[in-house]
């Protein structure tokens, strides 16, 4: 397993790079520089590997912690902004940042050199990641919770309509047969398909009926295929919602035909459904 310690403001930074690791992938555990030394290194393991981060490299807790490291038989890595320190000297890998001073107007708190090992500790993190060649799949797994997990795992078939809200009419009939349909299934479009195959042809929608009754002569009584959007947007069944909703933004449409691996109509998401999601 991985251990990542540090102490005083180090030791925040080494949590956080702790909880990079673990959501990416990699078992890791924050183990306090102090609290090592009272009893936490029962924490660690013969084969295990170290990051300990320290500034200075030469604090009393962490030269103390690097020797009972190396008892315990671990790999050390440095993460330290002094590579003439203790620690770097006696590491088996030194990751070393350069800080001139710290932001502080004093010169004296942790800021400046705080913020490298972070940046320094996050590049290592995602240098691993890659190397492991881990995925959005991955990443999805390790956070079912809050718009991240929705985003990564909301799949379309979870929120389509389907059954008796999903309108599909054969492209050779009517217009009044698709008006009809759209009101039973209460919805503003409807999948024209073909009718021996079941494949999606068109779509039409409420808008294409506003547009011609007035115009059109004896209109309920024509081809709905006559008035319908042909090779309409859709989005496989299997895809994620996140997916539906770059094209709803990208195309500004209203109505989404979701079709399975043969292009028949699986359901339909309508804009009004996109708050479900949880994405906006």
């Amino acid at each position: 397993k991985l251990i990542v310690s540090g102490v005083g403001k180090s030791a925040h930074i080494a949590q956080k790079l702790a909880g990079t690791f673990n959501s990416t992938g990699i078992a890791a555990c924050f183990l306090d520089a102090t609290q090592a030394l009272h009893g936490d290194l029962g924490l660690c393991a013969a084969g295990d590997l170290a990051i300990l981060l320290s500034n200075s490299g030469q604090s009393d807790e962490m030269r103390r912690l690097l020797a009972m490291l190396k008892r315990f038989e671990l790999s050390i890595v440095a993460l330290t902004g002094n590579p003439d320190s203790e620690l770097a000297r006696d590491a088996d890998l030194r990751l070393i940042y350069r800080v001139p001073r710290e932001a502080c107007p004093l010169r004296l708190a942790p800021t400046a050199s705080t913020t490298a090992a972070l940046a320094l500790g996050d590049a290592l993190a995602m240098v691993v990641l890659e190397r492991r060649g881990f995925t959005r799949e991955d990443f999805a797994r390790l956070h079912p919770a809050g718009n991240l997990g929705t985003a990564l795992l909301l799949k379309v078939r979870d929120i389509m309509r389907t059954g008796d809200r999903l309108p599909v009419l054969s492209d050779d009939h009517a217009v009044r047969d698709a008006i009809l349909g759209m009101t039973k299934a209460k919805a503003g479009c409807i999948a024209l398909i073909e009718e021996k195959s079941g494949k999606l042809t068109g779509i039409l929608t409420d808008g294409d009926l506003r547009r011609h009754i007035l115009i059109v002569p004896d209109f309920l009584n024509q081809p709905a295929a006559r008035f319908m959007t042909r090779a309409p947007k859709t989005v496989p069944v299997n895809a994620l919602a996140v997916e539906a909703l770059r094209v709803f933004d990208h195309f500004k449409i209203d109505d989404l035909i979701v079709v399975d691996e043969a292009g028949r109509p699986a359901g339909i998401i309508d804009v009004q459904d996109l708050p479900k999601m949880k994405l906006l």
